[in-house]
Formats: C-alpha cells, structure tokens, sequence
C-alpha cells in the first residue's frame, strides 16, 4: 500500500509540473496561472482525498501498535500538527504574494529616484513580517 502511494504521489507531482511547462510554454497571456492553480489544487484534492480513503483501513491497525509503545497520539494532537502546518503555509503564502507586489513597486519606485530606497525597504519588510507572525502563532499552537 505504501509503494502504491508513492508511486500516485510521484506521478501527480510529475503530472503537475508537466502541465505547468506546457502551460508557460503556450503563447497564451490569459488564464495561465488560474489553469496552472486550478490543476495543482485539483490534483491535490483528489490526492488528499485518495490518501483518506487507502489509509482509513490502516488507522485501526497503527492506533494498536501505537498503545502497544505507549507513544499514542490523540486526534487533537493530530489536529494542532494541521493547525500548526496551515498557519504557517498559508502565511508564507500570502509573505510570497505580498513580497511579490511590494518588491516590484519598490524597484520601479527606486529606479526613478534612488533617495526613497529606505522607505521603500520598509515595506517590504512589513510584508515578509506575515511569515514571522504565521510562524509564532504555530510555535504557540505546538507548545501552548
């Protein structure tokens, strides 16, 4: 069971990345990031979704071993690992988004005068500060 997620998870990622090439590769400007992110968060969907299904039969069987080592793991412990990996993902995410934008402001806004480079600094530096708030606020779902 484990070789076969594998072997699906390999194949969608390489499924992903070709149709991504292919997509940047065409002559088309409109619509290519929303194709591109529409069948990657499909394709993960549809993954996520697979993996809940082939891993519902093992459940039964790695809570046994688990008491059995008495190193057993809770459903809410289950939950703050999500919690802690979302909070964190998704403030990247939007740390990428926002640094994305405000980095090419800034280098237009500096190219036309040099003398606003430290302002310009500044916002950029309260974008990637997502990404720090994203990470405390996991460290205090993990250890709290």
């Amino acid at each position: 069971m484990m070789q076969l997620t594998i072997l699906l998870a390999t194949v969608v990622a390489i499924g992903t990345i070709l149709y991504g090439v292919k997509l940047t590769k065409s002559q088309k400007k409109t619509g290519n990031i929303r194709n591109m992110m529409l069948t990657s968060v499909g394709l993960f969907s549809a993954m996520v979704v697979g993996f809940i299904v082939c891993g519902t039969g093992n459940l039964m069987a790695a809570e046994t071993a688990a008491e059995a080592t008495g190193a057993a793991l809770s459903f809410g412990d289950g939950l703050k690992y999500v919690a802690a990996a979302l909070s964190t993902g998704l403030a990247t995410m939007g740390t990428g988004r926002a640094v994305g934008s405000v980095g090419a402001s800034a280098i237009g806004a500096v190219s036309e005068d040099s003398t606003i480079l430290g302002k310009t600094l500044i916002f950029v530096g309260m974008a990637e500060g997502i990404a720090i708030y994203g990470m405390i606020i996991s460290i205090l779902i993990l250890f709290i």
